[in-house]
């Protein structure tokens, strides 16, 4: 790869890289494992791109991802709908490793223009174990939820298997949720934004934990960025004399999901989030979009603190409604 200002985007597999150059429209394959990273660091610091896009593969892309960054180089990693909605964008239907990374290259260079890419901020040992946990306890509470719902009309010659097999995975929640706190108070600046978080009304472990493990930018972004990041900022459906409702989308799902169950507490609980509830709800909104925009507000509130690090006070929440 010669010099010259350009940018880089890689397809991952779990055998191999497809690495793809723009506006050279250069390619090359490299294995999925440290020599094939390394031979790859060393070509990227090489040619010096301006940018390098890869996209959330399920965790494929974290070695070559936490290689790049750690060699001082601009990287990215992005939403796979944002990339296919781009693609599209350009007439791009074909579908290959090699053109997908060519898309990313030019996905790259777009939004690095236009001030679109965010950086990846490589994550500390903490972060990276409370994603791990976070991860786990979701997939423990789903086995947990099919197997009560499959004791109510199991045959009687299997529900003593089915109890046993419950009181296994109650017993293995609880270990991972006490990890999780051990976690926490081992990491002082993980464990100083959680009390900061749950000092709030409404806001709880369960929560505060998550935000930690999957929301890493809180407290770094405006309030709009945040929104948007997790996906609780309502679009615009408009054309001409039409004027389409607002809806959410994209984003966070696994934040969003946890958002919506605290806000569910919260506007029971917290003064300011119940005020803005109720006044919605006078005004006849539908409670699902009442609900949504106190998940933002929610949102908003704690991005603020943490910003801020200031605790939660009730006389604040305009402060933090108009916050940056």
């Amino acid at each position: 790869m010669g010099q010259g200002e350009r940018y880089v985007g890689i397809d991952v597999a779990k055998g191999w890289l497809d690495v793809a150059t723009w506006p050279a429209s250069a390619s090359l394959r490299v294995g999925n494992d440290a020599k094939g990273v390394a031979q790859l660091v060393e070509e990227l610091l090489e040619s010096a791109p301006r940018a390098v896009v890869l996209e959330a593969s399920g965790g494929l892309e974290a070695l070559v991802a936490s290689e790049l960054q750690a060699a001082g180089l601009a990287v990215a990693v992005v939403n796979p709908r944002q990339v296919r909605e781009f693609a599209r964008s350009l007439g791009r239907l074909a579908k290959t490793d090699r053109l997908d990374a060519l898309v990313l290259a030019q996905f790259a260079q777009s939004a690095h223009s236009n001030g679109r890419l965010q950086p990846l901020a490589l994550p500390d040992q903490a972060q990276l174990e409370l994603k791990a946990l976070v991860a786990r306890r979701r997939q423990l509470i789903g086995f947990l939820v099919a197997e009560t719902n499959r004791r109510e009309r199991a045959p009687k010659v299997v529900r003593k298997s089915i109890v046993q097999s419950i009181k296994g995975l109650k017993k293995a929640l609880a270990e991972v949720e006490q990890q999780l706190r051990e976690v926490v108070q081992r990491a002082p600046a993980q464990q100083a934004k959680a009390a900061l978080m749950t000092a709030v009304p409404g806001v709880g472990p369960q929560l505060s934990v998550t935000l930690l493990a999957e929301l890493p930018e809180l407290g770094r972004l405006g309030r709009r960025e945040i929104a948007a990041l997790v996906g609780v900022a309502p679009h615009a459906h408009e054309s001409g004399r039409f004027k389409g409702r607002r809806t959410i989308w994209g984003g966070r799902a696994r934040v969003r999901t946890m958002l919506y169950m605290a806000a569910l507490s919260a506007v029971r609980h917290n003064p300011v989030l119940r005020a803005r509830y109720q006044a919605l709800l006078d005004r006849g909104k539908a409670k699902k979009l009442a609900l949504v925009a106190c998940m933002r507000k929610l949102l908003v509130m704690l991005n603020a603190i943490l910003r801020d690090q200031r605790p939660w006070n009730p006389l604040h929440a305009l402060d933090f409604q108009h916050s940056r």
